[in-house]
């Protein structure tokens, strides 16, 4: 039992938080590259995003493991992005640490997504095999994601400029 639910309600709630994190990311990284806050979107990506991290370190183990790890990084950087967008109003500097923060998060929430199906989907866990995953397929489509979101948080970097007081 995980707060009072079976092990797999409490991985299935954890798995559709995550996914809702990930959609409202892709959205608002959308509207990162058109320079519209998309409000709405942006919170729950950030609320979302904060559940996943946070969930993930109520399922039981009895060692610090590598997913602990992305979340306590993600965790970090979703406080900073959280203090430009709503403490500093994404002001001079802030902006740009707001992007590369909570779109850095977002790609580690894709990155234990692609780990995750190459673990679980069985076509893809027949292409590597291995637990953690480390053939070619699996490294090939890690990197596809990696250069993806490099490529779109440069770009956000440079594109978004919301207008003052957007997120007032």
């Amino acid at each position: 039992m995980v707060l009072g639910m079976s092990l797999a309600t409490f991985t299935l709630l954890h798995v559709v938080i995550s996914l809702i994190g990930i959609v409202a990311g892709l959205v608002a990284m959308v509207g990162l590259l058109k320079s519209n806050p998309m409000r709405g979107w942006t919170a729950l990506f950030l609320l979302t995003t904060i559940l996943t991290s946070v969930t993930g370190f109520f399922f039981p183990v009895e060692k610090l493991l590598p997913s602990h790890v992305v979340g306590i990084i993600s965790l970090v950087l979703l406080a900073i992005a959280c203090l430009a967008l709503y403490g500093r109003k994404l002001a001079g500097s802030w902006r740009w640490i707001y992007v590369l923060t909570a779109m850095t998060s977002l790609y580690l929430n894709v990155f234990v997504l692609v780990i995750q199906s190459f673990l679980k989907v069985p076509p893809l866990h027949a292409l590597a095999p291995s637990v953690p995953p480390s053939e070619p397929p699996f490294a090939i489509v890690q990197g596809i994601v990696l250069v993806f979101f490099i490529v779109v948080i440069v770009a956000a970097v440079k594109k978004f400029r919301p207008l003052p007081g957007s997120f007032a």
